[in-house]
């Protein structure tokens, strides 16, 4: 097999991407965005039935949704009126998801000098989801309540393109499942449908280099750990 120079430039956008929780103030111009957008749209999905929408959400609309769900994360009576309406991960851990699930957030944790006596200090570093780890642009993104499982595959899809061409313009991202607790807020702050659900959020910009918790790079299991080749 002979390496193409198209193919060196997509496995490079794959395999830079990285969740980048520190971002610099540089602003995007919107018809980045929008061209980011046109081509992750061209994921595919079950007989074309393209199951996103995409609120973008940038200045004093981003800094007000991060403002009202940072007031309910930081009052415990608040968050508590707060839970997910779906679960995107499993109700039981087991191995061998638990162990990496710790791993990824200990190594985070250990980058930060955070110890696990120090609640407060993880209680402060998750909330820095809210403020979409201060990116430029920040995503939240819903589908159709009368979408099915295969829907919400395909838009794992739609996803990893955003992700992928963000990386091949130099920009970085961070989807995160952290937002869908506070689906209520989103929900009254972006007037969404009541046939809305809201499936994630993502920040969307520069990474800041000087920043140590952008010097983790997750690990991940060879193909020949989870793939089983039949002749």
């Amino acid at each position: 097999m002979i390496d193409t120079p198209e193919q060196n430039i997509v496995d490079a956008a794959i395999t830079s991407r990285r969740s980048i929780r520190a971002f610099l103030p540089t602003p995007i111009a919107r018809e980045d965005i929008e061209a980011i957008l046109n081509v992750a749209a061209r994921a595919p999905s079950g007989t074309n039935t393209q199951p996103w929408k995409v609120y973008v959400l940038s200045g004093a609309m981003k800094e007000k949704l991060s403002a009202e769900i940072l007031r309910a994360h930081n009052d415990p009576q608040l968050t508590k009126q707060h839970e997910e309406e779906y679960a995107y991960y499993p109700r039981e851990w087991v191995a061998p998801y638990i162990d990496r699930r710790r791993k990824v957030g200990w190594d985070l944790y250990s980058l930060l000098g955070l110890t696990r006596d120090n609640k407060l200090g993880m209680h402060q570093q998750h909330g820095r989801n809210y403020a979409f780890f201060d990116a430029p642009v920040g995503m939240i993104f819903t589908i159709d309540r009368i979408m099915q499982q295969g829907s919400w595959l395909d838009y794992g899809m739609f996803l990893q393109n955003i992700m992928v061409a963000a990386r091949g313009r130099g920009l970085d991202t961070c989807p995160q499942a952290a937002f869908t607790q506070y689906h209520r807020i989103i929900g009254e702050l972006l007037q969404l449908s009541q046939d809305e659900m809201v499936v994630c959020g993502m920040a969307l910009g520069y990474a800041d280099p000087s920043k140590i918790e952008n010097t983790l790079v997750s690990e991940r299991e060879p193909a020949s750990s989870f793939a089983r080749f039949l002749d």
